[in-house]
């Protein structure tokens, strides 16, 4: 794996990720009718009932509809957001929570460092720059980020990794 540094800029780690199962609690929504917030208050109390965690990383997902025009970006395209743990197993889920399987193949990682409320310029550069001049291109697969250790939310020192399915050009 080479070294990464992203906030709004630098080379992604490309990594091949293998199928995971998740358990969470998903909210259909929008950028401009947002319930981030809404979805992780649901979950963060609950999540100490997910028995079989394999670690203590959260992953936040985005699972679009595969029509999806990410070049002509509206705030009312809705998809689906999920908060969730990895699992090993769906034996045992939670009655207000949800099984998921996360498709593996190929993306791009970047570290997103910094409040949240910078994100959307990590995501410009991803989108505005490192994409568009790559050798790859945006596939239909789920978006997420991992919230590990280093994840302090609006915190200026928080870091997360920001996961973006891709495929090689035709």
């Amino acid at each position: 794996m080479q070294a990464y540094t992203t906030t709004y800029g630098t080379e992604p780690r490309i990594e091949t990720l293998p199928e995971k199962k998740l358990v969470g609690k998903r909210l259909t929504m929008s950028l401009s009718n947002n319930k981030t917030f809404e979805l992780w208050k649901s979950f963060m109390p609950e999540r100490k009932l997910i028995k079989n965690s394999l670690s203590t990383d959260l992953l936040c997902i985005q699972v679009y509809d595969p029509s999806h025009d990410f070049k002509n970006f509206n705030p009312d395209t809705v998809f689906e957001k999920w908060a969730a743990q990895e699992v090993s197993d769906f034996t045992d889920v939670p009655e207000t929570m949800e099984p998921y399987t996360l498709r593996g193949g190929l993306y791009a990682v970047f570290l997103h460092r910094g409040a949240s409320a910078t994100f959307y310029k990590t995501f410009q550069y991803i989108f505005g720059a490192w994409l568009p001049q790559s050798e790859y291109a945006l596939d239909t697969r789920e978006h997420f980020e991992i919230l590990g250790d280093k994840y302090k939310n609006d915190d200026p020192d928080s870091e997360e990794e920001i996961w973006i399915p891709i495929k090689m050009k035709e």
